[in-house]
This record gives structure tokens, sequence and C-alpha cells, in this order.
């Protein structure tokens, strides 16, 4: 996520999509944290990243 974009998501926003990513069978790693900056990793397969778009997309139909 591109700090622009981070910076106007709320907190509660960014955990429910890390949720949503971990549903689909992602990994999500905290790599680090400097203050209130978190920095974390998002890995896996391609079809969990492909679960993960559909999960996001049906969210967005809500």
């Amino acid at each position: 996520m591109s700090t622009k974009v981070a910076n106007h998501a709320s907190a509660g926003n960014v955990e429910d999509i890390l949720e949503l990513a971990r549903d689909a069978g992602l990994l999500v790693t905290l790599d680090g944290q400097i203050g209130r900056e978190r920095y974390q990793s998002v890995a896996g397969s391609l079809n969990s990243f492909l679960r993960f778009v559909d999960a996001l997309r049906d969210t967005d139909k809500h």
C-alpha cells in the first residue's frame, strides 16, 4: 500500500484488508515497527492472491 493510500486509510480498514488477505491464504508478517509506523509484508501463491482479489471485490459490492 502506498504511503498516500495508507495515510487515508483508517487503522481499522487496514486491519480488515489484512484479515481478508490472511483468510485468502496469504501470509502477513510484521517486518518491523518504528514508533507508530508498521512495516508489513504479504506473501503467498498466485491462487491465494486471486482469492484475496475476489474477497476484496465482494466487500466492495456490499
